[in-house]
């Protein structure tokens, strides 16, 4: 038998279910300074320890993008590797207590609702709020998600 890995199919996702996406990830400076200037950004509050030291937290902060790219992608091997058609949308992004180097990044993922498409057969809207937390339990980033994903008998009849 050849298995193949993907995430799961919208006729596979309940309302309620939440998955816990593991392993964590544990950021690195290195990682902040990359995407930070990857990204065009700036701000010293990522790039320049010395400025950050006398800032509020003291030190530097994880870019908050970089936060949520690693929060979303951390559900993408359980939910959406090869069953998603396309993000349609972000929405509710929150940074409730920043992520700072040496932490580590954990995601949990609720499903909040899963419907047909009305003008798509086969393909179907579902929707998700992602928790992120650090090694200590605190909640570092929230985002509610919506997809456009396949049933399974209509992904294999495209294929």
């Amino acid at each position: 038998m050849r298995i193949v890995q993907r995430g799961l199919y919208l006729d596979e996702l309940r309302v309620g279910d939440v998955f816990e996406h593991r392993p964590g990830r544990t950021i690195t400076e290195a990682d902040n300074v990359l995407f930070t200037t990857l990204s065009m950004n700036n701000q010293g509050l990522h790039l320049d320890a010395a400025w950050a030291a006398t800032q509020p937290f003291g030190k530097p902060l994880v870019n908050s993008l970089f936060t949520l790219g690693v929060m979303i992608g951390q559900s993408v091997p359980q939910l959406t590797e090869g069953t998603i058609i396309g993000q349609l949308s972000l929405t509710d992004v929150n940074f409730p207590h920043p992520l700072f180097h040496g932490d580590t990044l954990y995601t949990e993922t609720e499903i909040t609702a899963v419907r047909p498409s009305k003008s798509r057969p086969g393909q179907g809207i579902a929707s998700m709020a992602h928790t992120g937390r650090n090694q200590d339990g605190v909640v570092v980033a929230t985002a509610s998600r919506t997809c456009l994903m396949w049933t399974k008998a209509a992904h294999e009849a495209a294929k």
